[in-house]
């Protein structure tokens, strides 16, 4: 079997679930345990993606100690209730499941701490189709998408796969940016959070699942 990928690297909020709705109720209710003013629905969307503790900077000006506290906050109710209001995109599964059984080795790559990603994945059933699940590490401190990619390069490396020709498949810049720290091509999915703007520097756009899989297996 010929395939133009030997490794494959799978974003996850955007591009395998719609999880949207669970993030942004999970920071409205952040806000307001904070007694913040909660943002309006559109700017919680820009949450979505990026590391949280990004966000936190960029968008809510929080300086390391708020943040710190915010996160807690965020974090405890996120984990039991905001991970699973989510929703698989269509489609997305059985692109997953050929990958599966291809012989392309698989390792999710987001900026999503890895119990909460696993969460989600084990949520949906689709945790079995990965040969490694990588994220951002529980305490935020690797979370940026370059630090992922490389530590999802090391795993696979570590169990022996050809890390030669990988490829990231993700809906945000900062998948196209934090890919190519790592001399990794970005396929974009243009079902997730992404505008049209942020799919400068992909190798690829996407606009279904079947065209994704045709791109990945050949």
């Amino acid at each position: 079997m010929s395939t133009p990928y030997s490794c494959i690297l799978f974003d996850l909020d955007g591009t395998i679930v719609d999880s949207a709705p669970g993030i942004t109720s999970t920071l409205a209710y952040m806000f307001e345990r904070l007694g913040l003013p909660i943002p309006t629905p559109s700017e919680l969307l820009t949450y979505v993606g990026p590391p949280l503790l990004d966000s936190f900077r960029d968008y809510a000006g929080f300086d390391a100690a708020q943040s710190a506290v915010a996160l807690e906050i965020y974090r405890e109710k996120y984990l039991n209730v905001g991970a699973y209001d989510a929703t698989q995109y269509p489609g997305v599964g059985l692109v997953l499941k050929a990958v599966h059984e291809s012989p392309i080795p698989m390792s999710l790559a987001t900026s999503k701490p890895e119990t909460p990603a696993t969460l989600i994945l084990e949520h949906f059933n689709l945790a079995r189709y990965f040969d490694i699940i990588t994220g951002a590490s529980d305490d935020e401190v690797r979370s940026a998408k370059k630090d992922v990619v490389a530590e999802a390069l090391i795993r696979l490396a570590a169990m022996g796969a050809d890390v030669s020709r990988p490829v990231l498949v993700g809906d945000r810049e900062h998948d196209v940016h934090g890919a190519a720290a790592n001399n990794v091509p970005t396929i974009f999915v243009e079902w997730g959070y992404g505008s049209v703007a942020e799919q400068a520097g992909a190798i690829a756009t996407v606009s279904t699942p079947e065209e994704l899989q045709r791109l990945l297996l050949g």
